[in-house]
């Protein structure tokens, strides 16, 4: 069921016009079952599907079409596609790799690639590229609030899953041999022998990413790279040099303290101390993220300078995506918390539990006290946590949400080893 809709997906987005390079099954999903009838009982998979590169807006459109044709060819097969950046804690969530590139149309008629090297086997990018993918890195804390803005698409941002939490790119080992690295947030994707190829993917955003908005932000940050590029008149063997700088190492548009290249793998050859050191500390709660537009200043002045993202829009954007935050806490997180921690609950008795058993419960009802029950002396975490966000509070908000996010974590997994311990007896 799942082959024959994504087959009729793009068979119907080609008709379309949008046409499709590639559909396939992606490395996320649970197993599916099925029962005694030989029909599946239950199916998730992550599945991916591609389609050709367009200008900004109607590019832009094509992924709106592409969504509605996508879920009408699914459930014409009985079957659902959730676009939720993070479906289900713990399994790979769903990711909307963006392609950004730059192609000049000549005087003749013929388009040229702005980001391919004269010489494709000696230079990776060309000035114009290098300055590009370094005007993206640079700022891309002010663009990341348009493209992660919601408690889901946070969710999805986490190691071990193949989605980006720290501002990198890779470019490969040699210019001769692709980068392959699915950790890094920018990657770099060239083909030698077809210079149309070359091009950045932006991992970070998810299928509910504002396109519109992410690229306009995009390209901005990347032309702010460009005119450094281009004013300084630096070789492609200069500009590669920065961007390859370690940390510590002063640069002519790079900031010092940080590295921007790795060519290892982020989650597995660093720890979160040295990722946090090298590439900056990723923001853990959608109002965390907004508030780089204030710490910013220099870089929201990239953004604005224009009058593309006026700042009327960015402040707009910014209230729409904290009020979302807020009425989301409040009106499904905390609910969903609050049912968790009601379904903890004492499945033991005392003939048969043991030290173990009374350890672990004993820890589970001081968790299930300190996140949900109030007291004349104490309120709870999550009586505090919308008290901050109903009173605007949001800074106070987000120490709460981090440490209730923590919280049930640990309550889920101490429950969890509760349960595994017991048996039941005649």
């Amino acid at each position: 069921e799942v082959r024959t809709a994504l087959e009729q997906a793009l068979l119907m987005l080609k008709k379309y016009g949008l046409e499709p390079e590639m559909g396939h099954k992606e490395v996320g999903g649970v197993k599916a079952k099925i029962g005694e009838a030989g029909h599946l009982t239950h199916v998730m998979e992550q599945l991916e599907i591609d389609w050709k590169y367009s200008t900004g807006v109607q590019a832009a459109d094509n992924e709106l079409l592409a969504r509605i044709v996508i879920k009408e060819a699914f459930r014409r097969n009985g079957l659902e596609v959730v676009f939720k950046a993070k479906p289900i804690i713990g399994v790979a969530g769903s990711g909307k790799h963006t392609h950004l590139g730059i192609a000049a149309k000549l005087k003749s008629g013929k388009m040229v690639n702005l980001f391919t090297p004269t010489e494709p086997t000696k230079d990776f990018l060309s000035a114009v590229g290098y300055g590009a993918l370094m005007g993206l890195l640079k700022n891309y804390e002010v663009v990341n609030p348009f493209i992660t803005a919601t408690n889901d698409s946070l969710n999805r941002l986490k190691p071990g899953f193949e989605a980006p939490v720290c501002i990198v790119t890779s470019l490969g080992h040699t210019p001769e041999m692709p980068s392959r690295n699915r950790s890094i947030l920018v990657g770099l994707v060239r083909d030698i022998t077809n210079p149309m190829a070359t091009r950045f993917e932006l991992r970070s955003p998810n299928p509910y990413t504002n396109t519109y908005i992410a690229i306009a932000a995009s390209y901005l940050a990347m032309l702010d790279g460009i005119r450094f590029a281009v004013e300084s008149g630096k070789s492609t063997a200069e500009l590669e040099a920065e961007l390859s700088k370690p940390a510590g190492t002063p640069g002519s548009y790079l900031e010092t303290e940080r590295a921007y290249r790795s060519e290892h793998d982020i989650f597995d050859d660093y720890t979160p101390e040295e990722r946090d050191r090298l590439f900056g500390h990723h923001p853990a709660t959608v109002w965390e993220n907004m508030q780089n537009l204030v710490k910013y200043p220099e870089k929201v002045a990239v953004l604005t300078a224009s009058g593309a993202l006026r700042q009327e829009l960015i402040d707009a954007f910014v209230a729409g995506a904290l009020k979302r935050w807020q009425t989301e806490l409040i009106s499904r997180i905390i609910p969903e918390n609050l049912n968790t921690v009601k379904q903890c609950v004492c499945l033991h008795d005392s003939e048969t539990a043991t030290d173990l058993d009374l350890f672990h419960w004993e820890k589970i009802v001081a968790l299930k006290m300190y996140l949900a029950k109030d007291t004349i002396a104490h309120k709870s975490l999550f009586t505090r946590l919308k008290e901050a966000l109903t009173s605007g509070e949001y800074s106070l908000a987000s120490e709460l949400q981090k440490e209730m996010t923590a919280k049930m974590s640990e309550l889920e997994a101490i429950y969890a080893q509760y349960k595994r311990n017991m048996i039941h007896f005649c």
